[in-house]
């Protein structure tokens, strides 16, 4: 290691660029799309500011509309008569946690094979992100008018390209998708 003025200048503008790199320096790190926010994972997404995961949520929203009965690659894809396509899109300001009687009478299951945890935390509104999730799955079992013929399956599906997919009785959740839902409503 050098220890003359020459290294300490080294090893100074090394921290100094290290430094800019990570946001320290005046330079503000970009917010996730929301497509990057999916594919990820959604422990992290709960160290965002509640305005990133707001806006988050209403990018999800926007784009959902723009998909309404699109058949390939959706936010929110139905498997409907042996295809996939775009479900009802959710509007960007539609609280997904408020309707405590959404989907009453909608008998749900979780898959536990990835289970959804159950601790109460801050980032959930006090709630856990099990709580959330079954809240977002009869509000969005509500919202698409799905009548099913059993109960509804709740899986989680860490990092899959979609926010969420009804396929066969199973409403599969991206936890990403549940962590923005769960950011509180703008007033």
């Amino acid at each position: 290691m050098y220890t003359g003025a020459v290294g300490k200048g080294l090893v100074f503008s090394v921290m100094l660029i290290v430094g800019v790199g990570c946001g320290m320096g005046g330079v503000t790190p970009k917010a996730p799309s929301a497509s990057q926010a999916l594919s990820g994972s959604s422990e992290w997404l709960e160290f965002e500011p509640i305005q990133v995961r707001r806006e988050l949520f209403r990018e999800v929203a926007r784009q959902s509309a723009d998909q309404v009965g699109r058949r390939g690659a959706v936010l929110f894809p139905m498997f409907v008569r042996g295809e996939f396509v775009g479900a009802p899109g959710v509007d960007a300001h539609l609280d997904l946690l408020s309707a405590t009687d959404a989907g009453a009478n909608t008998v749900v299951a979780f898959d536990e094979v990835d289970p959804f945890s159950e601790d109460r935390r801050e980032s959930f509104q006090g709630l856990s992100e099990r709580e959330v999730a079954e809240l977002v799955a009869r509000s969005l079992v509500q919202h698409w008018k799905i009548e099913p013929n059993g109960p509804v399956i709740i899986v989680r599906v860490t990092g899959a390209p979609y926010a969420a997919a009804w396929i066969d009785g199973e409403l599969r959740l991206n936890p990403a998708f549940v962590t923005m839902a769960a950011a509180p409503a703008a007033p």
